[in-house]
């Protein structure tokens, strides 16, 4: 969505805000699908390679559990990215966000009272940190990425000094057991089902609500969005606690599946976050979210690395091979995108090829990629 489509907007409604075109509807299938299919072919390689080991149930099991937190991290990720913006404490949070959870259980008695509790004081927590960061963005006027690069000492310092560098494990095990190992039917873990919903929530938001159209407004263009009557500070101090809210629930399942915190862990999951993002449609700069791809973005790392270990490969070639396949993703969904949808794939094959990069198509407004 450019400023020229806010603006025509903008002449239908000057006295509240921006309203959905009657025909909008969102284009999930361009970036979702492309990275599904990546996603699909990685996963048959490691079968093929593992003997079909990595098809078993316990082995797709464990990828829906290892994913469930990298998916709220990248739908939180995403919806700041298609607003212009940007979070890269996110790790710190999850970190300080399961301390101050776990302290809050290891403080009650009753084992399900402490667990309920000492959720909500996760949530609670992380969408404190999103909230003080969008304060400073909007009130101190300062960039998102210095003030959420500020926000990754401090939250992970504090962190440090609510536990003198220790790990809280004073967490009632029935915690780990009924819910952050137990699973569905056998199959699917409880962690990869809060994913699902928060993941389907997202794209309702996205979707079918005026908070996901002003969300791709401020990513287009802040001017045009300010111009048409969004309360522009109200949506980032939403957007911040959203993402921050994500990191709280990631705090929560990560304590409930070791029955511990991890001091030491999280140091990427920002940059993780993003990469699934962006890697699944999302616009680096604003403008375009698809949540669909956040999904499958964050799932293909988790591929790559369970898939890796699988076949035996050494931890040191893990990382070179996930930074080659996830460059490749990104090129195949970059491809797959590109061009007018009535020029045949042969001929954009062939323009690849010959170095004449394919002419992008410029999606009408009513039809904005989610």
């Amino acid at each position: 969505m450019n400023s020229g489509a806010i603006s025509d907007l903008t002449d239908q409604d000057q006295n509240d805000s921006l309203v959905l075109p009657a025909n909008w509807r969102p284009r999930t299938a361009g970036p979702a699908l492309s990275i599904f299919a990546v996603d699909v072919a990685v996963v048959l390689i490691f079968s093929l390679l593992s003997g079909f080991v990595f098809l078993a149930p316990q082995s797709l099991s464990n990828i829906a559990l290892d994913g469930s937190e990298s998916v709220l991290l990248c739908i939180g990720s995403a919806f700041l990215l298609g607003a212009g913006e940007i979070d890269i404490s996110i790790g710190a949070n999850v970190i300080l966000s399961s301390v101050v959870g776990g302290k809050t259980m290891a403080a009650l008695g009753s084992p399900l009272t402490a667990s309920l509790i000492g959720a909500c004081a996760c949530i609670l927590c992380g969408a404190a940190v999103g909230a003080f960061n969008a304060l400073v963005v909007i009130r101190l006027r300062v960039t998102s990425f210095i003030t959420t690069l500020a926000s990754l000492g401090i939250v992970t310092g504090i962190a440090y000094v609510l536990t003198n560098g220790y790990n809280v494990s004073n967490v009632p095990l029935g915690l780990q057991s009924d819910f952050g190992v137990a699973k569905l039917g056998d199959l699917l873990p409880y962690p990869a089902l809060i994913a699902l919903a928060f993941a389907l929530a997202a794209w309702f938001v996205l979707s079918h609500t005026r908070f996901g159209l002003h969300t791709l407004a401020l990513g287009s263009s802040r001017e045009a969005a300010v111009r048409a009557g969004i309360d522009v500070h109200s949506r980032l101090m939403a957007l911040f606690m959203l993402a921050g809210g994500a990191a709280g629930v990631s705090g929560f399942i990560d304590l409930s599946r070791y029955a511990s915190t991890n001091l030491s862990g999280h140091q990427t999951d920002a940059l993780a976050a993003i990469a699934g993002a962006v890697i699944g449609g999302t616009n680096l700069f604003g403008g375009r979210i698809s949540i669909g791809g956040a999904v499958f973005g964050a799932l293909l790392a988790v591929i790559l690395q369970d898939g890796l270990v699988v076949v035996g490969l050494a931890a040191f070639y893990q990382l070179i091979a996930v930074g080659i396949v996830l460059i490749a993703a990104v090129s195949v969904r970059e491809f797959a995108q590109s061009g007018d949808s009535t020029v045949p794939f042969s001929s954009r094959l062939m323009a690849l090829l010959y170095g004449h990069a394919p002419t992008k198509a410029h999606a009408p407004v009513g039809n904005w990629r989610v």
